[in-house]
């Protein structure tokens, strides 16, 4: 990466929204962003970012750094009245073409039965857990990232992960 307080140049900030389009799309799916607005809220975040990236330590990692700008993003979105909806129903998931249709099956019930899970979970607990169970983030990472105490980032990974079981448990009784 580049010095802290460094200009970005239109190759360089090509080259990285190329590299992390992906994850931050995923980060808004994961928070809930409909997907009908994903490709705006993923553009606004980039933008986000490149007016703020004077501010990004190279000593950091850049994936927590870009996911609290994904968090916000998506905050502020559910936030305007407009934007208040319900889930009803599951989120569409690629189809992977490797395996047989029974376990295409069974992998698509396991990943509705998670998205619907982390939908469950709190929004400030939920970003912590993503970034830590999903994205591999340490726990002083996160807290840097989204600008918490270690000890809140630690409570909230906890109470994420008995929120996640809890959702899970609930779900696949109704399912049943």
């Amino acid at each position: 990466m580049m010095p802290e307080g460094q200009a970005l140049d239109r190759e360089q900030a090509a080259r990285i929204f190329r590299e992390h389009c992906d994850y931050v799309w995923n980060a808004l799916r994961r928070f809930g962003v409909r997907q009908a607005e994903l490709e705006d809220l993923t553009h606004d975040t980039f933008v986000a970012v490149f007016r703020q990236w004077h501010t990004f330590d190279s000593g950091r990692a850049l994936r927590p750094w870009l996911f609290g700008f994904a968090l916000r993003i998506a905050s502020d979105h559910r936030r305007r009245a407009r934007h208040r909806f319900e889930v009803y129903g599951p989120v569409p998931e690629p189809a992977d073409r490797a395996p047989g249709a029974v376990e295409q099956l069974l992998q698509r019930e396991r990943l509705e039965l998670a998205h619907a899970a982390l939908q469950a979970i709190e929004l400030s607990r939920r970003a912590v857990f993503i970034l830590h169970e999903l994205d591999g983030a340490k726990l002083h990472e996160i807290a840097t990232a989204l600008d918490i105490p270690l000890g809140t980032a630690t409570s909230r990974l906890r109470l994420a992960r008995e929120d996640f079981a809890a959702a899970v448990k609930r779900l696949s009784c109704r399912a049943r």
